[in-house]
């Protein structure tokens, strides 16, 4: 075998190789990102559950009494769902609790936040109070998400359409507009909690949980679609292949034909126009191929279960039958010739392929193991197809005929075993039909029929009435 087919062969399966190296990538990446997602998940669920327990204990020491407990449990709501649903997507937990009875309840990303959960005018009047009592608060309000819809509604309507209000929208109108002027706020000093009033009240507080919980599963279910959405081959992954495959063959196309015409024993300053044109037809021939082979590879690999080391063996077969299907149908070879050519070709990739896969996995290092391995075993193959004498190659065929013989009868050995399996299967489920019956006599005595199949000790075999009531009775 010549060192170029050699040298031709392991360039092929180191690109194979490297392909196989970004898909690997990718599931490396897909299986840390859910195992990271399994702890999200895990550190998401624990903090409801400490919620779940903080809120009973609040509840129990009734902390507020009966008008006031819900806003104790709205802070403590509000902080672990923001929490909870940070620690899903795996973002770092960004509120804290306070819980000082002081003017901040809780910070939201290092932002003082006062939470009032309040029914009076949404809320706003308790906002007022706490300005008047604490005038240098430079923090942010939270109202109820359901409070927070009307105010923003009364909050930026034009006076003209406020004018046109009745009764108790035209009250809230009123009153939210005055808190603005007055006190200086506007609407990005208020924002919205996570929760509606109605959530945090004691005896639906649990159910809000609870739900809040099924959500967390449902964005856990999410972000691990999205990571295997994002581990899948991409186009651009495919063109990168196809590209850097292209030019790997395309370099090795130029190099042999570079060394070609050197061992024709011209200096590269005596290359002329057409020894360059020699080898710009060979590296353009070895792009082309290489861009089908990357391609055809990141295809195989990706969209079949077709290992790389194989998928390059399938179409370096195929560019070599087609030139021998080319040959026969322009008169050079003939039908003999074209069989015996494409099956050297086969023979040849299969051999490349198996020397890979062994590299691979004797050398774990990508790329490296594959192109050991393949050029230690097409030098080995070379020397044996050259070397071994006829008597070698008849003692080779006369076992694959004894092997195929073998096969044979192992296949109706196989077939005899097949179809006694399915006779006894057969007889058991009879038996077992019988032991299930729904009267009770015949179920009774195909009991007694399956022990003895079975083979359980006949002594232990209850036979009648009078032993089953004296094993159950005695």
């Amino acid at each position: 075998m010549q060192k170029s087919q050699i040298i031709k062969s392991t360039q092929e399966q180191a690109a194979a190789s490297w392909i196989d190296h970004l898909n690997q990538l990718r599931l490396e990446e897909l299986f840390a990102k859910l195992a990271t997602q399994d702890i999200n998940k895990e550190d998401a669920l624990e903090i409801l559950t400490g919620l779940q327990e903080d809120i009973n204990t609040l509840i129990t020491s009734n902390r507020g009494g009966s008008s006031g407990i819900h806003g104790f449990i709205a802070e403590r709501v509000e902080v672990a769902f923001g929490n909870a649903r940070n620690a899903i997507v795996g973002m770092d937990q960004e509120y804290v609790l306070l819980d000082d009875n002081g003017p901040v309840d809780f910070l939201k990303k290092g932002v003082q936040i006062q939470q009032k959960f309040c029914q009076a005018s949404l809320g706003l009047k308790a906002i007022q109070d706490h300005l008047e009592k604490y005038p240098d608060y430079k923090g942010k309000y939270q109202i109820p998400k359901d409070y927070y819809e009307q105010f923003a509604k009364y909050a930026t309507m034009s006076a003209e359409e406020g004018g046109k209000l009745v009764g108790a929208d035209r009250t809230l109108y009123v009153s939210i507009q005055k808190i603005i002027k007055e006190k200086g706020l506007n609407i990005d000093d208020i924002e919205p909690s996570l929760i509606d009033y109605s959530d945090v009240q004691r005896d639906k507080v649990d159910n809000t949980i609870d739900k809040e919980k099924e959500n967390i599963e449902k964005q856990d279910e999410q972000e691990r679609k999205n990571a295997h959405q994002e581990s899948k081959p991409t186009l651009q992954e495919g063109l990168k292949a196809t590209a850097v495959s292209s030019a790997i063959e395309g370099g090795m196309g130029f190099c042999l034909g570079v060394i070609q015409k050197r061992k024709e024993g011209k200096k590269l300053s005596e290359f002329t126009a057409d020894d360059w044109k020699d080898i710009g037809i060979d590296t353009a021939v070895g792009s082309g191929k290489g861009a089908v082979r990357g391609a055809s590879i990141y295809g195989l690999t990706n969209f079949t279960a077709t290992p790389a080391a194989v998928a390059s063996a399938l179409v370096t077969a195929m560019f070599g039958v087609t030139v021998q299907a080319r040959l026969l149908q322009q008169g050079k070879i003939s039908e003999e010739d074209f069989i015996i050519n494409s099956e050297v070709i086969c023979l040849d990739v299969s051999l490349s392929t198996i020397s890979s896969l062994m590299g691979q996995v004797m050398i774990p290092i990508p790329v490296l193991g594959a192109v050991i391995g393949n050029a230690t075993g097409m030098f080995m193959y070379g020397i044996a197809k050259n070397n071994l004498s006829t008597q070698e190659q008849n003692l080779i065929v006369n076992s694959n005929s004894s092997i195929q013989q073998l096969n044979e009868q192992l296949d109706e050995q196989y077939i005899e075993l097949i179809e006694l399996l399915k006779q006894e299967f057969a007889k058991f489920k009879s038996i077992l039909d019988l032991a299930f019956d729904f009267d009770i006599n015949i179920a009774f005595a195909g009991s007694i029929a399956m022990a003895q199949y079975s083979g359980c000790d006949k002594e232990k075999i209850l036979w009648n009435k009078q032993d089953v009531d004296a094993y159950f009775l005695n």
